[in-house]
């Protein structure tokens, strides 16, 4: 029988929320022994849409996803860090696409149980990127998505 919770997919996209959900994400391996996976998302749909509207030139879009993609190994890099310094293990990835189409690929893929987000959707008071991917991923998402709110990672990672 398969466990709750058994593989959890965290997107992480460098906001403090993202990390805070991240927290919250390694204190559900600590509690129910889940496989975590942080997965960042270089957004080269929104990249190429850039180019197409003539704001980027090529070498720019180029420049500009390698800076990305750096920046995501950054982030996931600190999440490494984190659940090393609480002896716990977990997976990353990098993907390029749609935010918000990625994750909701990769959870398909991986066969996951959960998405975590970072926010909360009901306190977004205007629309932006992150908001708007989050939304996505909420409406088109085959498996639970669950939102965490800062601070509560914060503090289950510190109680652990």
């Amino acid at each position: 029988m398969k466990k709750i919770l058994e593989t959890v997919l965290v997107a992480i996209n460098g906001s403090d929320a993202s990390i805070c959900a991240f927290k919250y994400a390694l204190a559900l391996k600590k509690a129910f022994g889940s496989r975590i996976v942080a997965c960042y998302v270089v957004d080269t749909a929104t990249i190429r849409q850039l180019a197409l509207s003539r704001i980027f030139v090529p070498e720019e879009s180029e420049e500009y996803e390698r800076n990305l993609e750096n920046s995501g190994q950054r982030y996931l890099n600190f999440c490494t860090d984190l659940a090393r310094q609480k002896q716990l293990a977990i997976e990353t990835c990098v993907r390029k696409g749609s935010v918000s189409g990625e994750i909701v690929k990769y959870s398909i893929e991986l066969n996951a149980d959960a998405i975590i987000l970072g926010g909360a959707p009901a306190d977004a008071l205007y629309r932006d990127a992150i908001a708007d991917s989050n939304h996505e991923v909420l409406k088109n998402a085959r498996c639970p998505v669950l939102f965490v709110k800062p601070p509560l990672g914060e503090e289950f990672y510190k109680s652990m």
